[in-house]
């Protein structure tokens, strides 16, 4: 597996990790065949969130006998059964951190970030001093910004975060059109593409046109998928939808590294033969899928 520098921390991370909401419902058996076979090759981000359910359970019970072997990414802000506080101040960011550290079985995280909050709750700074206030007492070596849109640039430009996650795919390229990325590589941070395949929509979207099994924000990504698909083949493309997918994300260089999530060993391991492989689409099909974007992506805003 791949790794690149993650941003100015210091750290190699690799080209593919794991998004881990969707273990949020399974047993300690199952995360644990998810998670092994990613560490096993190669993978060494972890992507959690207080919110995911038992997600942060999970991880700790399954892996963190490997503490060694991940660079463990969390988020908080929202309030859940092991939080105290009100959502999105300084309180429940403290409490949210101890509860993580103690789920996560571990006494220290690598990156805590602020979980798509608004711009106003920002601004109020509380949640900020609170997560560098965990940075100084070593209870996380990092602290980042998970989100989109406008709260996304102000956090990026506020020189608070070291990292940047952010949604970014073929029908969702708002952080390119609008500077995001390119402002966050300027600012040395490492970023983290979220939503990398899109909920897969753009294989359904060539293949069925219809939008029977897409729900959640995938029900707006196949409206712009079919939008996009409605205009041809693309000259070049590959038959494999996902590769095309995933070859766009990491065709652009301030993509640190991309989080897809799945609690289905096999999808994992498929997922990181194809990154293995390369992952890389001819600059053609890139540029077209530019074109198509800015030809119709005018009114669509990043999906939070």
């Amino acid at each position: 597996m791949q790794t690149v520098p993650f941003g100015k921390t210091g750290f190699e991370v690799s080209r593919l990790g794991v998004g881990l909401a969707e273990i949020r419902d399974v047993d300690v058996e199952a995360a644990s065949k998810v998670i092994n076979a990613a560490l096993d090759s190669g993978i060494n981000l972890l992507d959690t969130s207080a919110c995911y359910g038992r997600s942060e359970e999970l991880v700790g019970k399954a892996v963190s006998q490997r503490r060694d072997d991940y660079f463990l990414a969390t988020k908080a802000g929202h309030v859940t059964d092991h939080t105290s506080g009100s959502e999105w101040t300084g309180g429940l960011v403290v409490s949210s951190i101890e509860a993580s550290l103690r789920l996560l079985q571990t006494d220290h995280l690598d990156l805590v970030q602020l979980h798509s909050c608004g711009i106003n709750v920002l601004e109020r700074g509380d949640v900020i001093e609170a997560l560098l206030a965990a940075q100084t007492a070593g209870k996380t070596r990092f602290i980042g910004y998970s989100g989109d849109n406008e709260a996304a640039r102000w956090a990026v430009d506020s020189g608070h975060f070291d990292t940047l996650q952010t949604s970014f795919n073929l029908v969702e390229q708002g952080a390119r059109t609008s500077g995001l990325l390119a402002a966050a590589q300027d600012a040395g941070m490492g970023v983290i593409a979220k939503r990398p395949i899109a909920n897969a929509v753009w294989g359904v979207a060539r293949r069925e046109g219809h939008s029977g099994r897409v729900t959640g924000y995938g029900a707006e990504y196949f409206k712009r998928a079919l939008e996009m698909t409605e205009k041809g083949p693309i000259d070049g493309e590959s038959d494999d939808p996902v590769t095309t997918s995933l070859g766009f994300t990491f065709a652009h260089p301030e993509i640190s590294t991309a989080i897809v999530g799945t609690a289905n060993p096999e999808h994992m391991r498929s997922n990181i033969e194809l990154v293995t492989s390369g992952a890389n689409i001819p600059a053609g099909v890139v540029e077209e899928l530019h074109r198509r974007f800015d030809e119709l992506g005018g009114g669509w805003a990043q999906q939070t």
